[in-house]
C-alpha cells in the first residue's frame, strides 16, 4: 500500500502568532505533474486584514508518492542496546537560556540515550493534549519534542549559532526532505536521530511497541535571530489606522495651552513647529475636490 511523501519542504519564514486575534492560513496544493508530484505552498496573514493585504509565504515544497516501505531502523528493542543514558533533567532550562520558550505541552522529552553519533530519545505528549491527537497525522508538539535532544552531544540544531556579538541564537527547521508518515494517533514515541552532516539529521519515529510512525530522510536546521522572527508577521501587518483625539485641542478659543491656531496658507512652509497647530481645512484647497482631507484619507 502506497503512502504520501513530502519530498521536500523549505520553510521560508516562521509563523508568528499575535497576542490578540489570530491568523488566516492558506495551503495551496497544485495539480499533479507527469510523475504524480504536486507543489504545495503555505501562506498566512493577520485575521481581519484588508482584502488586498499581502500574504506571507511560510513554506513551499513538493508532494509525491512513495512505495510506503518501512524504514530500515528497528526500534523494537528499547532502551536501545549498548546506548549510554543521557541526563535530560535540565534540558528545558538550558533550552530556555538559548532562546527557546517551550510551554508545558511542548516539553515532551522524557529520556535519551547516546550511541556514537546517534541519539535515541523517548518523548511523550501530556495527557491534557491527548484529546487533540486525532486532529493531526502526528501532533505538532510531539513532533517538535523529537528534536529537543539534538544538543546532547553538540550536534547541530539546539546548539543554534552565534551572531555578530558572539551570542548564541536558536535554530529552527529550515529544510525537510523525504518525510513519510506510516501511522497516526500516537501519544508517545521512540526516536532515533542520526547526524547526516554538520547541520542535517535524519529521524526515525516509532510507537511504544516499536512500530514505525514517521521517518525523515533529512532535516536541516538554521540559526535565526530575534529580528528575523519579528519580521515574519508580514510587511506592515502589525500596524493599523486609528483616530486618536489630541488632548487640549477643541473647537473654540482657549482650547488648550500651547495650541497655535492657523490658516492653512499661513501654516504651509512656516518652518519649525514647536507644538500642536490646528488648521482650518476647507474643501477646495489646492484646487482638488475635497482638498487635504480627502487626499489624506485616500492614501
Amino acid at each position: 500500500m502506497g503512502c504520501g511523501v513530502v519530498e521536500e519542504l523549505t520553510l521560508q519564514a516562521p509563523l508568528v502568532l499575535p497576542e490578540r486575534g489570530g491568523v488566516a492560513l492558506q495551503v495551496a496544493v497544485g495539480g499533479p505533474d507527469d510523475g504524480g508530484r504536486r507543489s504545495v505552498r503555505v501562506h498566512s496573514r493577520w485575521e481581519g486584514a484588508a482584502l488586498d493585504a499581502p500574504w506571507v509565504l511560510h513554506a513551499d515544497g513538493v508532494l509525491g508518492v512513495s512505495a510506503g516501505s518501512a524504514p530500515e531502523v528497528d526500534l523494537s528493542a528499547w532502551p536501545p542496546p549498548g546506548a549510554v543514558p543521557a541526563d535530560v533533567a535540565d534540558t528545558y532550562d538550558l533550552l530556555f537560556d538559548r532562546g527557546y520558550g517551550y510551554g508545558p505541552v511542548f516539553q515532551g522529552l522524557k529520556a535519551a540515550w547516546i550511541s556514537g553519533k546517534d541519539i535515541f530519545a523517548e518523548v511523550e505528549l501530556p495527557e491534557v493534549a491527548h484529546a487533540d491527537v486525532n486532529r493531526f497525522g502526528i501532533h505538532p508538539a510531539l513532533l517538535d519534542a523529537t528534536m529537543h535532544a539534538l544538543g546532547l552531544h553538540g550536534q547541530a540544531g539546539q546548539d543554534g549559532g552565534n551572531d555578530e556579538a558572539g551570542e548564541e541564537r536558536p535554530a529552527l527547521p529550515f529544510f525537510w526532505e523525504g518525510v513519510r508518515l506510516y501511522a497516526s494517533g500516537s501519544t508517545s514515541l521512540r526516536v532515533h536521530l542520526s547526524g547526516a552532516s554538520e547541520d542535517t539529521v535524519s529521524l526515525s519515529l516509532a510507537d511504544s511497541t516499536g512500530a514505525p510512525v514517521l521517518s525523515v530522510d533529512g532535516l536541516t536546521l538554521r540559526p535565526v535571530s530575534v529580528e528575523q522572527l519579528g519580521a515574519s508577521g508580514g510587511s506592515g501587518a502589525l500596524w493599523e489606522v486609528a483616530w486618536r483625539p489630541l488632548a487640549g485641542a477643541g473647537a473654540g478659543a482657549g482650547a488648550g495651552a500651547g495650541v497655535v491656531w492657523s490658516g492653512w496658507d499661513d501654516f504651509v512652509g512656516g518652518g519649525v513647529v514647536s507644538g500642536p497647530v490646528v488648521c482650518e481645512v476647507g474643501t477646495g484647497i489646492d484646487g482638488a475636490g475635497g482638498g487635504v482631507v480627502s487626499g489624506v484619507r485616500s492614501v
